[in-house]
């Protein structure tokens, strides 16, 4: 174990033999730990009363009975990591304890330090125990590889240079911030950063922060010692401990409050916690991936967003494109989902028609990849056939837009256009091509730039020379 593993964890040590108790004891406080140690099972039950203890190193056979007792009783808390000790050791002990909920069972002699190992372990369990338990009540993983495509080419070589950096740094990685609308895929790009990462590994701890009630919010994410709170009945980890050594992914971090923010940036720059109720700091080394809206810059300006976080994330930051700005993207994206999609309730892959094409190019899709992914959903179940036509979104625009194979740069045109006879004004019309544009992107001068194929130092021109607009750049 490395230096500092037991910082912040409380052993209560109930050992028969005094030198052995003593010899444990100053190894775990050695390692950052809080060591209580006592001989008896009556001295065992006043120093955990009202007190819960993160492990506890059980010896079986005590001058005053026998501790497995303790364990078929269920006197100690679930939230206790407990490691049995005894000198006639023999498989059927070993079973037992392991079946009473023990993690770990060492037969003496041994040297103390064998103790230390065996907490490490014990530790690790605990920590897998509560990321699952964080798993069980959120939704199930999706594993499968994230589509990129040519629009998000630039958001790939941005990945592929921080996972460079990563391997030079390997620990205290810093954070990363994705900014991007509800269902462009930040959850994706996290969970595909972590697991080609130096930290696949290790554990990867996803928080959907606007799920996180507020009166709760600082005990998920830090932990709590007992009686913390009226029904802090038992310490309990917090998911910054649980993703020590791996990741924690903040999703929707702006609507946590700003004593929570305050936290997370605290946690971001020292590289400790403390647990609510708690005085001990607890190192941790956790890579955070920040997932936000792509107006975070503005919710700083408005005060609803910390400064100092928003610039302490704000080195690695990844912004996403909505979907409605990736047309060359849109068909092989949904064919990848739909190759998803049908995996899953184990159907033969279907295709997408013509017409259905056309539907799919011309939805606004507000919901992003997400919403398109439902939608293909819904017509794998609900249509006939084995060519989905997507009967259900809008109207066919065949005369709006047309398939792939014939998209051109003229299509925005009207067929049915031709020049008054008094003249028309080229300046108007590329002023209109602008606002369009500005409208579609809501202000954002970069995005409008990059749909119509201009710098934005064209646009801040024609922006300047056209107050009408009323637009500037973000």
């Amino acid at each position: 174990m490395q230096n500092g593993d037991l910082t912040g964890l409380s052993v209560l040590i109930v050992e028969d033999e005094p030198l052995l108790r003593r010899q444990i004891a100053a190894e775990v406080e050695r390692l950052g730990g809080d060591a209580t140690a006592v001989g008896s099972l009556g001295d065992a039950q006043r120093a955990a009363d009202g007190l819960s203890y993160d492990f506890v190193i059980l010896d079986v056979h005590l001058p005053d009975g026998c501790s497995m007792n303790w364990l078929r009783e269920g006197r100690l808390t679930r939230s206790s990591g407990v490691i049995v000790v005894t000198a006639h050791g023999d498989v059927a002990g070993a079973v037992e304890a392991l079946r009473l909920g023990a993690l770990d069972y060492l037969v003496k002699p041994f040297d103390p330090t064998q103790v230390l190992l065996s907490l490490g372990r014990a530790k690790h369990q605990k920590q897998n125990a509560r990321i699952e338990e964080h798993r069980r009540g959120g939704e199930s993983r999706i594993v499968s590889g994230f589509f990129f495509g040519e629009c998000l080419a630039p958001v790939q070589r941005k990945l592929e240079k921080i996972l460079a950096a990563d391997q030079r740094v390997a620990l205290k990685l810093p954070p990363v911030l994705i900014q991007g609308e509800t269902g462009t895929g930040k959850t994706a790009i996290a969970r595909w950063l972590h697991h080609h990462g130096p930290r696949a590994n290790a554990p990867l701890v996803e928080v959907n922060c606007s799920a996180l009630p507020d009166a709760l919010a600082e005990s998920e994410l830090f932990g709590h010692e007992r009686g913390a709170f009226t029904d802090a009945r038992a310490a309990r980890m917090g998911l910054f401990e649980a993703a020590n050594g791996g990741t924690l992914f903040l999703d929707e971090l702006p609507t946590l409050s700003p004593s929570l923010q305050a936290k997370v940036l605290k946690a971001l720059e020292d590289h400790r916690i403390r647990r609510l109720g708690g005085t001990l700091e607890i190192p941790v080394d956790v890579r955070i991936i920040a997932a936000g809206p792509p107006n975070l810059a503005e919710l700083v300006s408005e005060g609803r967003f910390r400064q100092d976080l928003y610039h302490r994330l704000d080195l690695y930051r990844l912004e996403l494109p909505p979907i409605r700005e990736r047309k060359a993207d849109l068909i092989p994206l949904s064919h990848q989902l739909l190759e998803q999609i049908c995996r899953k309730h184990q159907l033969p892959l279907k295709q997408i028609s013509e017409s259905g094409v056309r539907r799919i190019l011309g939805a606004g899709w507000p919901g992003n990849v997400r919403e398109l992914a439902h939608e293909l959903e819904r017509a794998v179940v609900f249509e006939e056939g084995d060519a989905l036509r997507m009967d259900h979104l809008p109207g066919d625009r065949a005369s709006e837009v047309a398939t792939p194979s014939v998209l051109s740069e003229q299509e925005w045109l009207n067929p049915a256009f031709v020049y008054p006879s008094e003249g028309f004004s080229l300046d108007d019309a590329i002023n209109r091509m602008i606002q369009k544009a500005l409208d579609q992107t809501k202000g954002n001068v970069s995005a409008a730039a990059r749909l119509l194929g201009v710098s934005r130092d064209y646009l801040r021109y024609r922006l300047s020379g056209d107050r009408s607009t009323g637009e500037t750049e973000r």
